[in-house]
């Protein structure tokens, strides 16, 4: 099945390293459910509230943002086409159905696409599975 594509395959290719990157850098320091355990301070006789995810804010991790600024730079069409190779990926639409999920992607984004993608936790393995299902 020849499938043309808005993007080029090279490039969604680069976003799912990118995606894989991003995905990788988060640390996972919530052990136990204790992210934001409230501690008696015995020497304040006070409350101190600890929230072990400022850590995660004060690295210089720039991955996620370089990630959503790559998103950020596809025109509608990219945008759509990208989230519709995702869909593919995820199984919710068939390699044969691209263009229908292409004008699904186009009429339900009502917001940014690149925030959209970003929360697809699984984006670099929906968009490799979605290109292996268009053979790409």
């Amino acid at each position: 099945m020849a499938v043309e594509l808005v993007l080029n395959p090279e490039t969604v290719r680069m976003i799912v390293q990118k995606a894989r990157a991003a995905s990788s850098s988060l640390e996972d320091t919530y052990e136990g459910g204790h992210e934001g355990d409230v501690e008696f301070d015995s020497d304040k006789l006070s409350e101190a509230y600890r929230h072990e995810g400022l850590v995660e804010e004060e690295r210089d991790d720039l991955t996620a943002d370089e990630l959503v600024a790559l998103l950020d730079d596809l025109n509608v069409d990219e945008a759509a086409e990208l989230v519709a190779i995702a869909w593919i990926g995820r199984g919710d639409y068939d390699a044969a159905d691209l263009d229908t999920a292409r004008e699904e992607a186009r009429s339900r984004a009502h917001g940014p696409t690149a925030r959209y993608l970003a929360r697809m936790s699984l984006l670099a393995d929906y968009l490799e599975a979605g290109l292996d299902s268009l053979d790409l």
